[in-house]
């Protein structure tokens, strides 16, 4: 199979250091992306430049004095969001996933599968692959599923976060799900923590620890955020966030290349005593009674989503010294240190013993799948920042009449062409993404002249760039309103965002929405936010546009405090 049409030129840095195609791979994994650590090829997953790799390789501990290095792809993805080229097989990332799913079961029983969903993608591309994936004869235990992204959409009405899990559960019952029985939906953030705790309450209560657990899910869903989070959650083994290393974290799709892990701690009877403890405790708090730094850092994530949680440990013991999560000496590239500079002396990290894992259950962290049609394959890795969001979404409210356009960047756009009144589109996306309004007789103009200019902002790059993006393709779209409160549907521009669209009760709407060549328009009914409308300010004189209004966030697992 061909690779996706603007795969390539997006991976803009080239690897730095000289491979030496005479060593042979290490063995070790790189501790944030999950490859083989090598220096033979530049081009390859887990590449460390000879020089640095000769001086972690050939000290004191040999082989093992890679162990806890990131591969120079890793370093670029955490300091400077730049995507290394490497030269992958489309197929790699459904190939490592499938392999592992089809392991002989351990410890007599198949693995729970925990498949994190992203709600901003209803429906989920990927989840109808699931039982390809895991192929007719494979063993499971059972599925988990985790909506991700709570965080990042409003509260349009009471109960919407109650709607939008019977949401997902109907996007898994549609996708067909077979020799996986489904064990529960959860609504979670792996950014901001709402939910959380919640998810490792029903994962002790419900698999207690059975067996091994895979994390699955799309690329961009949130995967590795998510291990990130629980690995310093009462999921895991007390002194596991000390021997494990975070995943690398970026907006750029398949940043996971192969297996990370943890082990899964054993929740016996005494510590789910002691974690509803501390759970209860913590309930009893208001934010007044937080310290100084919580409160700085709960103010922080109120600003990047509406639903916030805290993630506490249970059982850890205080450490009087920082932590530092990587030792420059040992690192082919520190997540936290410049990579030009390393000390000479070795020090030994910190390994489980053998009786820790000898019958341990592990939690996996597997590569994204890859979304075949999806809008983020075409673009540059400056676009992809812009187009995902990564804060609250604002909504943007128009009142468009018949002949009117909407363009979200100049990567969607919607055309009202016939009804009897004016309608409401509101859009769903990015704050970063433009928003430009006009005539249909306008329209093709607009786009030809600022097609790859600022008016539209991405694609970016002026017509050199919009030569080799795909054209917009249109599809035609009737709707009938059922009032002017609650949306009929929303138009789903690929991944780069959607329109909600609101009309009169009984009123027939002619709609024609266009998306670049190559990409998945869907026509999402039941909408995701049948209320979004509501949530606006006041027309803005002489426009189509609203005032727009930010909700408050909501803080999970602290008391509220009344105000008079």
């Amino acid at each position: 199979r061909e690779r996706a049409p603007g795969r390539e030129r997006p991976l803009v840095a080239a690897a730095a250091g000289r491979p030496d195609p005479s060593v042979p791979p290490s063995g070790v994994s790189c501790s944030g992306c999950g490859a083989e650590l090598q220096c033979r090829d530049g081009a390859a997953p887990g590449f460390v430049p000879a020089e640095k790799y000769r001086s972690l390789s050939e000290g004191p501990a040999g082989a093992a004095g890679l162990r806890g290095a990131v591969c120079q792809r890793c370093w670029l993805l955490a300091h400077h969001g730049r995507v290394l080229r490497l030269q992958l097989p489309p197929e790699q990332h459904r190939r490592v996933v499938s392999a592992a799913l089809r392991r002989p079961p351990r410890h007599g029983r198949g693995p729970l599968l925990l498949y994190l969903l992203d709600v901003l993608e209803l429906p989920d591309p990927v989840l109808p692959e699931l039982p390809g994936l895991l192929g007719p004869d494979v063993p499971v235990a059972g599925l988990l599923v985790a909506g991700n992204k709570v965080d990042l959409l409003p509260a349009d009405s009471p109960g919407h976060l109650g709607r939008l899990r019977r949401q997902v559960a109907a996007a898994c019952a549609r996708a067909g799900l077979r020799g996986a029985p489904l064990v529960d939906v959860r609504l979670v953030s792996a950014k901001t923590g709402f939910g959380l705790e919640g998810l490792v309450s029903r994962l002790q209560r419900s698999w207690r620890c059975a067996g091994d657990v895979y994390l699955l899910g799309a690329t961009n869903s949130g995967k590795s955020t998510l291990f990130n989070a629980l690995l310093r959650s009462d999921y895991c083994k007390s002194r596991a966030p000390d021997v494990v290393n975070r995943a690398t974290v970026s907006h750029w799709p398949g940043t996971t290349l192969n297996l990370l892990k943890f082990p899964i701690i054993n929740p016996t009877c005494d510590r789910i005593f002691r974690r509803q403890e501390r759970l209860r405790e913590e309930a009893t708090k208001t934010e007044d009674q937080l310290s100084s730094e919580e409160k700085k850092y709960l103010n922080h994530l109120k600003k990047q989503g509406y639903f916030v949680g805290e993630v506490g440990r249970t059982f850890q013991q205080q450490k009087s010294s920082p932590v530092v999560d990587f030792d420059p000496d040992m690192l082919s590239y520190s997540i936290d240190e410049d990579p030009r500079h390393s000390p000479k002396k070795y020090e030994e990290r910190e390994e489980f013993t053998y009786n820790e894992v000898k019958d341990a259950r592990w939690c996996f962290d597997t590569p994204g799948i890859v979304k075949e049609n999806c809008v983020l394959n075409l673009l540059t890795e400056k676009e992809v920042k812009l187009v995902l969001p990564t804060q609250a979404i604002v909504p943007r409210t128009f009142i468009l009449k018949p002949g009117m356009v909407l363009f979200l960047a100049a990567l969607g756009r919607v055309d009202y062409l016939e009804g009897e009144k004016p309608a409401w589109f509101s859009v769903v996306a990015s704050n970063l993404l433009p928003v430009h309004i006009s005539i249909l007789s306008k329209a093709d103009a607009i786009y030809e002249k600022h097609a790859g200019q600022e008016l539209l902002k991405v694609p970016m790059g002026g017509e050199e760039r919009m030569k080799e993006f795909p054209p917009l393709v249109p599809q035609d779209i009737t709707l009938k309103g059922i009032g002017t409160t609650e949306a009929v549907a929303d138009i789903k521009l690929s991944s780069a965002g959607w329109v909600a669209v609101t009309a009169h009760a009984e009123e027939k709407l002619l709609l024609r929405a266009y998306t670049p060549k190559g990409t998945t328009l869907v026509v999402r009914e039941p909408p995701l936010l049948p209320y979004i409308s509501t949530i606006r300010g006041a027309r803005i004189a002489g426009t189509a546009a609203y005032r727009t209004k930010k909700p408050p966030a909501l803080v999970e697992n602290l008391k509220t405090t009344e105000r008079r």
